[in-house]
């Protein structure tokens, strides 16, 4: 996934963010992943020179502190960091939140299964597509 890239998974519910992890390993995705908590932590992580950029963020919308489209709308409009996949992950089915992430220039958006398996399967479609994706 992304010559070898980190993913930066903005993700608060440290379970969810223990099932992407567990979903990508057991994808053998070998990408290390990075974990922040909310939007204010990715910016840091993003900003801070000595970090490598990522090849993609996996984004909650639903975060304490600064939310995801908060995030999206001050890292979209940063020409450092505006190029940098980003793939809605979230539980959201607020048609609202879909307009407005791709408004902001998500790549895409994915609804969050319950079921393990199908969460797998969403993240097997991530897996494939940005496998497949001819990024400059």
């Amino acid at each position: 996934m992304l010559k070898n890239k980190p993913i930066l998974l903005v993700e608060d519910d440290m379970i969810d963010a223990m099932t992407v992890k567990r979903a990508l390993r057991e994808l053998n995705v070998i990408n290390p992943v990075l974990s922040v908590e909310n939007g204010e932590e990715a910016l840091e992580y993003l900003r801070d020179e000595k970090n490598e950029f990522p090849g993609i963020i996996l984004l909650d919308l639903n975060m304490p502190r600064m939310n995801g489209i908060e995030f999206l709308k001050i890292a979209k409009n940063d020409d450092n960091l505006k190029h940098i996949p980003v793939i809605v992950l979230t539980t959201s089915l607020e048609e609202m939140d879909r307009v407005d992430t791709f408004n902001l220039g998500v790549a895409g958006y994915m609804v969050k299964p319950v079921d393990y398996k199908q969460f797998v399967e969403v993240i097997k479609a991530i897996k494939l597509y940005w496998s497949l994706s001819e990024l400059p």
